[in-house]
């Protein structure tokens, strides 16, 4: 490993001949946060109740008037988070289940339906993002 960057050096190399002007005055620094291809949540709910499908929103736009009481919730987070389009279409090949969400810019995805095929469809999108898109992905999680 080579020798550590001082803070100044820093600025100096971002700012080079602008440098001498901006030393001593407030300069703000922003981070930003690039993703990376990663599967971060991969959570499996068992029977589920009432007030769960609706706290999440599921009882109402396209499942207006279902109850989905006692099904299994499979939860999923993907960045990038255009990925979630082909995690909801590999869910959908893997197991007999129903898409309850799918939101392209925050990267979750919510599927619905017995506990043996939502596992079937989690463990169908794990696999793919490991092995086919070489995604770090996590482990399934089940309550």
């Amino acid at each position: 490993m080579g020798n550590r960057m001082t803070r100044e050096e820093f600025l100096e190399k971002i700012f080079s001949q602008k440098y001498d002007e901006l030393k001593g005055k407030d300069l703000r620094l922003v981070r930003v946060k690039v993703p990376g291809k990663e599967v971060s949540l991969a959570q499996l709910i068992g029977a589920s109740e009432t007030r769960i499908y609706q706290n999440m929103g599921l009882h109402i736009g396209t499942h207006m008037g279902e109850d989905h009481t006692g099904e299994s919730i499979g939860l999923l987070h993907i960045t990038p988070t255009e990925a979630t389009v082909v995690a909801a279409d590999i869910a959908l090949k893997s197991g007999n289940i129903e898409l309850g969400f799918l939101d392209r810019f925050s990267g979750s995805v919510i599927i619905l339906g017995s506990r043996s095929d939502v596992r079937s469809a989690l463990e169908g999108v794990i696999d793919f993002f490991k092995y086919k898109l070489n995604f770090v992905v996590c482990d399934i999680t089940e309550v």
